[in-house]
């Protein structure tokens, strides 16, 4: 096999992974309200009622709060995220969120 210079594109490189822990975690908090709304069979009931709301119409509402709490983590994280790669970077190169 032939040697590849590092660069900042191999892998090697001064570029940091695209998929990083941090960015996984985010992937999830943006993925779990999803799963859990199209996952309709587990929420499809009247009992349990809570102040008189059936539960399924509880549950949904449960979930809009639910949803933004994982959505402003996410956010906040994606903010570290893109806070670390430019400070990796030597703050060289503009963009990303503040």
């Amino acid at each position: 096999m032939p040697d590849v210079p590092e660069g900042p594109e191999s892998p090697g490189g001064g570029k940091p992974p695209v998929v990083t822990p941090l960015r996984v975690v985010i992937g999830v908090c943006l993925a779990i309200p999803f799963v859990a709304m199209l996952w309709v069979g587990s929420y499809a009931k009247v009992d349990p009622t809570f102040i008189g709301i059936p539960f399924f119409y509880w549950y949904q509402l449960m979930w809009v709060l639910i949803t933004t709490v994982l959505t402003v983590v996410a956010y906040k994280l994606w903010q570290h995220d893109q806070r670390s790669r430019a400070a990796a970077r030597g703050g060289r190169e503009g963009g990303g969120a503040r």
